[in-house]
């Protein structure tokens, strides 16, 4: 009997971070039961958002590449359908494995749908509830098309039975007829097994003479900010202004696109100048952990970085009017604050001098990818 081949499907940054916990069980538990086959589309090009991360958390190496690189949404998504498609048309895959919400999620999915291969959707569930952005189409179209739902919260649970896909569904499974799974996150599950490690293994941030707790980790990367010159100006120039004025160091992990925009808005000297911004290249997955797990405060507008300041106990200001993780903003420790100057300097200071903070166990017990193997395996071993 042959082994059923698995294929696991990444191309951001954050998918490749997931796709390590579903790969770390499916090697150490279904090693001769599962074939894993890693596919990586492109979609992260550069080294330090890519090629970076197989190497520090010991990920396999892609068995295929399909080197897709930069585009608008419409080109970057038809031409990683089109890679997809042919390698699933010759390698003939039984489970194809998705993350998240960019390009390469949707076009996994539409692949795999159009060919009748079943579809698993790791982080599923979740919802912004608003569909002017891209990855709010993705999350859906992908949840529609997809046999087995893995959803890390109890709120992407209610989502997706309010869109009529029901946990308890009779098997086999099928897009029509899916399994639905509320499993916890396997973010958190890399959050507990890398924070030791990212300590030992990574000069940041002492290498930059960060004091624990004394400031503040801003990352900044998601279209309707980085593209939107009024949105991206009114955001630096307020971190400028409380770095400056709050006297509070500021390091800020520069995505490609983000300094791309920042260049051609003519916003680089204002940073320049600021002493109290410390502008870095990408932070890889174990610098990041430690730059999270030792700030004061994290804003974003990353869904993972959210999430990640919640696991390292750490405030949020979240530069978004809405977010996925609604449970976040419901406890108190997270604030949207969009790219509204009071509302950023306004959580800043609600987060600076408050106090009593709690952080619940929202996103599971740090097993969420061994819950899920052991549905995939059951799942092949169905046929």
């Amino acid at each position: 009997m042959s082994v059923p081949k698995l294929f696991n499907v990444v191309g951001a940054r954050p998918q490749i971070i997931k796709s390590s916990a579903i790969s770390r069980v499916l090697a150490n538990n279904y090693k001769d039961q599962v074939r894993e086959v890693m596919v990586h589309t492109g979609q992260h090009y550069d080294r330090n958002m890519s090629e970076v991360f197989f190497e520090e958390m010991g990920i396999p190496r892609p068995h295929f590449h399909l080197h897709t690189g930069p585009g608008t949404h419409g080109k970057q998504t038809a031409v990683m359908l089109q890679g997809l498609e042919s390698l699933m048309v010759k390698e003939k895959p039984g489970l194809v494995v998705v993350y998240g919400d960019t390009n390469t999620t949707l076009a996994a999915a539409l692949a795999a749908s159009k060919l009748k291969i079943p579809l698993a959707h790791v982080e599923a569930g979740l919802r912004s509830f608003n569909k002017q952005m891209p990855e709010e189409i993705n999350r859906i179209v992908c949840d529609h098309v997809s046999s087995l739902l893995f959803t890390p919260t109890r709120q992407g649970l209610l989502n997706l039975e309010r869109e009529g896909l029901m946990p308890g569904a009779e098997t086999p499974h099928t897009a029509d007829r899916p399994g639905v799974y509320h499993c916890g996150d396997v973010m958190f599950d890399n959050a507990v097994f890398f924070a030791e490690m990212a300590e030992k293994k990574t000069a940041l941030p002492a290498s930059m003479k960060l004091e624990k707790e004394r400031y503040v980790l801003v990352t900044l990367h998601r279209d309707h900010n980085t593209d939107n010159p009024a949105r991206l100006k009114a955001i630096l120039q307020t971190i400028i202004d409380i770095a400056t004025e709050e006297k509070i160091q500021v390091v800020l992990p520069l995505h490609p696109r983000t300094r791309k925009m920042i260049l051609e808005a003519g916003l680089d000297r204002g940073l320049k100048t600021a002493r109290a911004v410390l502008t870095i290249p990408p932070a890889s997955f174990l610098e990041m952990i430690a730059l999270e797990k030792n700030a004061a405060l994290i804003m974003t507008d990353s869904g993972g970085v959210q999430k990640e300041a919640h696991f390292f106990k750490k405030p949020c200001v979240i530069f978004r009017r809405e977010t996925e993780w609604t449970e976040l903003v419901e406890n108190g420790t997270a604030r949207l604050a969009d790219a509204d100057p009071r509302k950023i300097r306004d959580s800043f200071m609600y987060f600076r001098t408050g106090s009593g903070f709690t952080y619940p166990d929202f996103y599971g017990d740090g097993n969420a990818a061994g819950f899920i193997c052991s549905a995939i395996h059951r799942f092949l071993s169905r046929g």
